[in-house]
């Protein structure tokens, strides 16, 4: 009779959630700015660089108000990453990607369209993707074939 303990194999349901990144919001700002200032430093005529800068202003508006307006979103993964959860819906083809701090999820809905988010790091705390990190499921590449002739 053995005196090890009884681990289970199931892993606990992770639940995480998604919103928009402030981040993000001010780079996009910044970078309409800069943008901006690049038209006017630039050699254009001022009749065409002005309104160049109208459009560049009022589109990097228009792109940080809608990030900024996108809906949390909630992740439930269960067991050991083999199901998936997005807003109460299942998905399928979920799949992980890391960039150092930064997570970048990927699904297509049941019609086929598909879905990004991306943690960035004043969204997710360090222990939180760690913790993303190991209840992700694994995406097992095929091995590259052999380089020469055997």
């Amino acid at each position: 009779m053995s005196n090890s303990p009884h681990w289970s194999s199931a892993s606990a349901p992770c639940r995480f959630e998604w919103q928009p990144s402030r981040w993000l919001i001010a780079a996009v700002c910044l970078l309409t700015i800069l943008a901006a200032v690049s038209l006017l430093a630039s050699d254009l005529p001022a009749n065409a660089a002005w309104p160049l800068v109208v459009v560049v202003l009022g589109y990097g508006a228009w792109l940080a108000y809608r990030e900024s307006r996108r809906r949390p979103r909630e992740v439930l993964i269960r067991d050991a990453g083999t199901v998936v959860e997005i807003d109460g819906e299942r998905v399928e083809g979920f799949q992980m990607d890391w960039r150092g701090v930064l997570a970048f999820a990927r699904w297509r809905d049941g019609g086929g369209r598909a879905h990004r988010l991306v943690w960035w790091p004043d969204t997710l705390s360090a222990a939180s993707r760690r913790e993303l990190r190991l209840a992700a499921p694994v995406e097992t590449s095929p091995r590259d074939p052999a380089s020469m002739a055997p």
